[in-house]
């Protein structure tokens, strides 16, 4: 996926800025990353849960941790309904 480190004007922003999400999200292999990544949680996490699991971790990762994966971190937290905690861990780099 193109980096928005790499468009001035979206540097100094992160992946929870609108800008930055659009720009991420209007590129087809988000997409497509996005829906496999769905699909495959919509039946392994009800399998997590038959086995009595508490939590799952998901880790997405980027080259900087600003952009890309906050943006499709979010997106998926969105399309997976998840009301739980969202860790960006190098958000502030």
């Amino acid at each position: 996926m193109p980096n928005p480190y790499w468009v001035e004007e979206l540097r100094p922003l992160s992946g929870l800025d609108e800008p930055v999400a659009n720009y991420v999200l209007s590129q087809a292999a988000a997409q497509h990353f996005l829906t496999d990544v769905v699909s495959m949680l919509d039946w392994q996490i009800p399998e997590f849960q038959k086995e009595g699991k508490s939590y799952l971790s998901i880790a997405i990762g980027c080259t900087g941790g600003r952009h890309r994966s906050v943006a499709i971190a979010e997106e998926l937290r969105r399309r997976l309904n998840i009301e739980h905690a969202v860790f960006h861990r190098d958000i502030a780099r």
